[in-house]
């Protein structure tokens, strides 16, 4: 598979490009250094994806693209056009997106009736304008006419963190441990973003958090848990 990573040198699309190679995948990777060049399965490009016209570019031939940006402080709102621009992209080349946006548009655990915006306890003032705007993204999403495209919502905290090899995937709500946190390391995630892509689920929008700890040696290898957990 031909996969292009916009934001190819973020915290989650570091992980995805690394992952994708792993699996024998050719990667595009698309961010605005750029970087060293790379090797017959990994092109890297410098490139603005403000720029409809390069992103347009980098999509040709490509079966997929992962969207994995995030605005410097203070530019929140440009998420959702750039996103509109990325699908518009994609649509003309037939390249499915898999946008790795924000846990903000989930449902909160403790509150089914309110979206994890509107919760304090996941979501402080602080985190409240990245958080709206990754909102506003995936409102983008539903209402573009022709993109093929899916959104994952990571865990409320995504870090880089130590991977466990495996992670737990639901649906619309927030997944969260016995004590009641919300979290995935950025190569966990990258795991379950090749997964979609691989083997597409057909939903729109799906989140991914930190698998439970094997309880032995005999479960350690990599395994992916369902929305209720094990």
């Amino acid at each position: 598979m031909r996969i292009v990573v916009f934001g190819a040198t973020g915290m989650a699309g570091r992980e995805v490009v690394t992952e994708a190679l792993r699996r024998g995948h050719s990667v595009v990777a698309a961010s605005r250094r750029g970087g060293a060049p790379g090797d017959q399965d990994l092109t890297r490009l410098a490139l603005d994806v403000a720029d409809g016209a390069a992103a347009s570019a980098a999509l040709t031939g490509a079966d997929a693209a992962v969207l994995a940006i995030r605005p410097a402080p203070g530019e929140e709102a440009r998420l959702a056009p750039l996103t509109h621009g990325v699908l518009d992209a994609a649509a003309r080349h037939g390249a499915r997106v898999l946008i790795v946006g924000g846990a903000a548009p989930l449902r909160s655990p403790n509150h089914p009736d309110r979206l994890l915006i509107d919760d304090p306890a996941f979501v402080p003032e602080a985190w409240r304008r990245i958080a709206a705007a990754s909102l506003e993204q995936l409102r983008v999403c539903e209402a573009h006419p022709a993109a093929d495209w899916v959104y994952l919502s990571p865990a409320a905290q995504f870090e880089p963190g130590d991977p466990r090899g495996r992670y737990r995937r639901g649906e619309t709500t927030l997944l969260t441990d016995a004590a009641g946190r919300s979290r995935i390391a950025a190569a966990d995630l990258a795991l379950a973003v090749l997964d979609e892509l691989e083997h597409p689920s057909g939903e729109r929008h799906f989140t991914v958090a930190e698998a439970p700890a094997p309880p032995s040696p005999v479960g350690a290898a990599r395994m992916t848990f369902g929305d209720g957990g094990v």
